[in-house]
């Protein structure tokens, strides 16, 4: 959100278990209801390749995210 408001985009990536934590932290910076991207938790256990695999599954979302209008956010 702080690269956001210096006008850089930026997308939040967090697992589905930090789903609470990231709507409480945008609640907090004042942005409820902000737009983040999650994939299937843990992610520290995973391999290299398995990671790659997160990546390309979550890029569209990002990719949405990031061409988004900020009415959109």
């Amino acid at each position: 959100m702080l690269f956001e408001r210096r006008g850089v985009p930026a997308a939040v990536i967090c697992t589905e278990a930090f789903r609470a934590s990231a709507d409480a932290m945008a609640g907090v910076q004042g942005a409820p209801g902000y737009r983040y991207v999650t994939t299937p938790h843990p992610v520290a256990v995973l391999g290299p390749e398995e990671v790659r695999e997160r990546a390309v599954q979550v890029l569209p979302a990002v990719v949405g995210l990031l061409v988004a209008g900020e009415g959109e956010r």
